[in-house]
């Protein structure tokens, strides 16, 4: 049986610094959009993750979106959950274009979100993160040997980070983690993604 393993993976947010300093001069929101994942496609961590794992990964995790809870950290934390002192955003939606994920996330006046609103104002190059566990399994296709997402993938959260400096900076492949869905989800989250599941098949 594959141990689960921390998976993460890193897009780059393109914004305009002005931008970011116009809505602070007026006191509004600092919104920003972009691609948060995809699938189908060999990433730089050399995995690919199915369109039909991450549908239903994405379709369980509107839940905590429509709630304001799809909340996420400033940086990678080694951790399975998401620690409320650490929140520097809020993911606000997701929705598919093609074969990639298509996110909106809000910067919370949190004071991770002021470190965050701070770094854009600055220029400075960010990412978004995806962190979920799952396990993987070798396959050959046709972009040669890849590390294929399997079904029991969940994803947690997505992170603000900055760019890695070298591929798969993010992986930790070689570390087992003690994770409990308990910890993860709440209970209300758990039934809901049975309910999904069910309705699925």
């Amino acid at each position: 049986m594959n141990e689960k393993k921390m998976l993460r993976e890193w897009y780059q947010i393109e914004y305009k610094p002005e931008m970011i300093n116009e809505a602070r001069s007026k006191g509004g929101k600092i919104t920003l959009k972009g691609i948060i994942q995809k699938a189908e496609t060999k990433n730089q961590n050399g995995r690919i993750y199915p369109r039909h794992i991450l549908n239903r990964e994405v379709e369980n995790y509107m839940k905590a979106i429509k709630e304001r809870r799809a909340v996420g950290e400033l940086d990678h934390p080694e951790r399975s959950t998401v620690n409320l002192s650490e929140v520097s955003h809020l993911v606000t939606d997701a929705k598919w274009d093609g074969d990639n994920v298509m996110g909106e996330i809000e910067v919370l006046p949190t004071p991770k979100g002021k470190i965050l609103s701070d770094l854009l104002s600055a220029g400075v190059t960010i990412g978004i993160s995806s962190r979920g566990v799952g396990s993987t399994d070798k396959k050959r296709t046709n972009e040669g040997e890849v590390d294929m997402v399997n079904d029991d993938y969940q994803i947690i959260c997505w992170d603000v980070v900055s760019e890695p400096s070298t591929p798969g900076a993010y992986l930790h492949e070689g570390r087992s983690l003690d994770l409990d869905p308990k910890k993860t989800w709440n209970k209300a989250d758990r039934i809901w993604r049975a309910l999904n599941e069910i309705t699925r098949k």
